[in-house]
């Protein structure tokens, strides 16, 4: 299957797939943090036929609700923001699943299909995350565990702060490869 990993400079959902015998590539603006299969560029130029499924992570600095105090300030932002996620949801690929926390996508373009907890895939954390599907089914825990640390909430300030938080968990990328793949 040809997977294409959209707004990943990590790798982490990128390596599941390959992992399991997938042609599976990132695309990001930056550079990947890990050597493998990357595009560095506009994800927008690669949103084509060509790839069976699209898991993408859109950037959430002007969706996600934990910063809805500095809404009034960037309607611009966040109109483009949701365009592109609109973008991203109408692509001509079979297979969608948009990443992102709790947010106005879900009031401003359609509910989520499921929200996932990091305690659900083998991670002692909490960090709601919402999946808008297209063509995949919903992910099936795979390991829950005691725990429900919120360690990305308190994650401290710091330049590298939005990376961290912005990281998808290795249980998540498993379940993914794993049930979508």
């Amino acid at each position: 299957m040809r997977v294409l990993v959209a707004c990943e400079f990590s790798g982490i959902v990128r390596d599941a797939f390959a992992a399991r015998g997938h042609d599976a590539w990132s695309c990001d603006l930056l550079p990947t943090e890990r050597p493998g299969k990357h595009l560095e560029g506009d994800v927008t130029n690669e949103l084509t036929e060509f790839w069976d499924i699209l898991i993408a992570h859109p950037p959430c600095t002007h969706l996600a609700v934990s910063g809805a105090r500095w809404f009034k300030d960037k309607q611009q932002e966040q109109d483009e923001a949701l365009e592109f996620v609109k973008m991203l949801m109408d692509a001509p690929i079979p297979k969608i699943c948009i990443e992102n926390p709790i947010s106005i996508i879900s009031s401003r373009i359609r509910k989520p299909d499921q929200i996932i907890q990091p305690w659900q895939f083998g991670h002692g954390e909490t960090k709601a995350t919402c999946l808008w599907l297209k063509g995949l089914p919903k992910l099936q825990p795979t390991n829950i565990v005691d725990g429900r640390e919120n360690k990305v909430h308190r994650c401290p300030p710091g330049p590298e702060r939005w990376k961290i938080r912005s990281r998808t968990y290795q249980g998540f990328a498993d379940a993914m490869a794993e049930q979508w793949g």
